[in-house]
């Protein structure tokens, strides 16, 4: 009697955590120890360490990744009647940032063999009242920093990254963070660094641009009680904080594990392509840091449902990002976007998979969630 094959998660946290859990329970100890709960030591150690590994000199911790966009935007001067430039193929918290900064946002189209932004639709939606492109860094692929740095430069517009996806990510020998004014990260517990709740951080190598996040995250005071921007209450808890030190020494090793990983996939779903199984194109080589390994499926008789549902039968976890884009989310029908305005991101949420991606995952797992794909795929509907 054979037994049922292990699942394999689409995120494996538990694995992740369990080598270093003697290290994170003696972190938290000592916050808990110290009682500086709010901006506290370890916050203050992350900011700086973090901003060093992103190759810039100042990092600013607040709440989560979507307060990170609206108040980075904030702090590059982006405003009330200012147009900023977005993918529509991205996670809704991108554009609700520009919302939060009071700014409107221009959607986009994406490029189909990356998912990425597409630069050259970027340069036709440019008008007067635009300020600030706001590429995203999609999966754990940076966008190339030379094309967005030159369409900045002869715009004269502000370039502010959403990295969300991409902790160090690389492309041209360019670290994500280090492109634009500024940048935006998530530490989400399934990011590429994740804490234990939320958490996000600004990084940028203008020190005004810093000590403006430093007040607007903390009600608006530069210092206590004086509060000379209308701020709010976004700060990166201290045990959050200290969470992320534990980890971040370790992040290079994880991406290194998650990019093997996306190329063992990429060798063992060649063979599918002429059967409609495309993966994301890899434009960043070993820069690219597969926070998620996502393919299309262009199939005749077996659509992307289909597969997902096979997958899942096989004990496979999968995910779909993202399967509406920001124009057709219903709460955002008065940016005046209709279906039909960006084909290449209307097609792609209905063929893309995300397939299980985390540090860890192993050649055999990968070979299995391939063979699945594989058995689907020659059965007839």
């Amino acid at each position: 009697m054979t037994s049922e094959p292990t699942s394999i998660p689409f995120v494996d946290l538990h694995s992740l955590h369990q080598p270093i859990q003697a290290e994170l329970d003696a972190a938290i100890a000592q916050v808990l120890e110290r009682g500086d709960f709010i901006l506290g030591q370890a916050v203050r150690e992350f900011e700086t360490a973090f901003a060093q590994a992103c190759g810039v000199t100042h990092g600013i911790g607040v709440a989560c990744g979507t307060d990170a966009i609206a108040l980075g935007l904030q702090a590059c001067g982006i405003g009330k009647g200012d147009e900023v430039i977005v993918p529509a193929n991205t996670f809704i918290a991108t554009v609700i940032g520009v919302l939060h900064a009071e700014a409107t946002p221009v959607l986009v189209d994406c490029d189909p063999d990356t998912a990425l932004i597409d630069l050259e639709a970027v340069e036709r939606a440019i008008t007067p009242r635009t300020r600030a492109i706001l590429p995203v860094h999609l999966y754990g692929q940076l966008v190339s920093p030379r094309q967005l740095r030159e369409i900045a430069a002869i715009h004269q517009l502000i370039l502010f990254e959403d990295a969300a996806q991409a902790h160090l990510g690389q492309r041209d020998g360019e670290t994500a963070g280090s492109v634009g004014m500024a940048a935006a990260f998530s530490f989400y517990p399934s990011k590429n660094l994740g804490t234990a709740g939320n958490g996000g951080i600004v990084v940028t190598n203008q020190a005004d641009v810093a000590e403006r996040v430093r007040s607007l995250r903390n009600y608006g005071a530069p210092k206590k009680y004086v509060h000379v921007y209308r701020g709010t209450n976004s700060r990166l808890d201290t045990l959050q904080g200290t969470i992320l030190n534990v980890k971040l020494p370790h992040l290079a090793h994880w991406n290194q594990q998650r990019n093997q990983a996306g190329q063992t996939y990429d060798r063992l779903l060649a063979p599918l392509r002429e059967q409609g199984i495309v993966p994301m194109r890899n434009d960043c080589g070993t820069g690219h840091v597969y926070h998620l390994y996502v393919i299309r499926v262009n199939h005749p008789e077996c659509d992307r449902d289909r597969l997902s549902t096979a997958l899942e039968k096989q004990g496979i976890q999968t995910g779909i990002h993202y399967p509406i884009p920001c124009h057709l989310q219903p709460a955002y029908r008065n940016l005046g976007y209709s279906a039909g305005n960006f084909p290449v991101a209307e097609s792609l949420s209905e063929q893309i998979l995300s397939l299980p991606m985390y540090p860890g995952l192993r050649d055999e797992d990968i070979e299995r969630v391939v063979y699945a794909i594989k058995t689907e795929l020659s059965n007839p509907s």
